[in-house]
């Protein structure tokens, strides 16, 4: 929720077509409805939703990278271990990302990514800041 005065003011002036949740199909929301119908019968869909917090273990990229993520209730980040593939393993947290779009925590994909709070704690001690600049 956005709640900074300035934020809204600005946001009200924007020209967006409004769009209503029941607004029959097509309409701009139609293939977000289509995803999530289709992930409700799907093995983890919501599980990780109403907690206090998720730790995910984010696959591995091409290049070995792994990071590890603690989630708000909102689904934000709130820290994360970058685990390079020489082991080095750098953390950062909400104070280090100028954009912190939130995670679908309804999205049963994520289930399967999950990890206990231990596994993150411990990456997370072992982890140094990246040096400023």
């Amino acid at each position: 929720m956005i709640t900074n005065p300035d934020a809204v003011r600005r946001a009200e002036a924007w020209d967006l077509e409004e769009v209503h949740l029941d607004a029959p199909d097509p309409n701009p929301l139609s293939s977000f409805r289509a995803k999530r119908d289709a992930q409700r019968g799907q093995p983890g869909f919501a599980v990780l939703v109403e907690r206090d917090r998720v730790w995910l273990r984010w696959p591995e990229f091409e290049d070995g990278e792994v990071f590890l993520m603690e989630l708000g209730p909102d689904g934000r980040r709130l820290r994360q271990v970058e685990i390079g593939v020489d082991g080095d393993a750098v953390k950062t947290s909400a104070e280090d990302w100028p954009f912190n779009a939130p995670f679908d925590l309804h999205d049963p994909q994520h289930s399967a990514m999950e990890i206990g709070r231990d596994d993150f704690e411990t990456a997370w001690q072992r982890a140094h800041r990246a040096p400023d600049g």
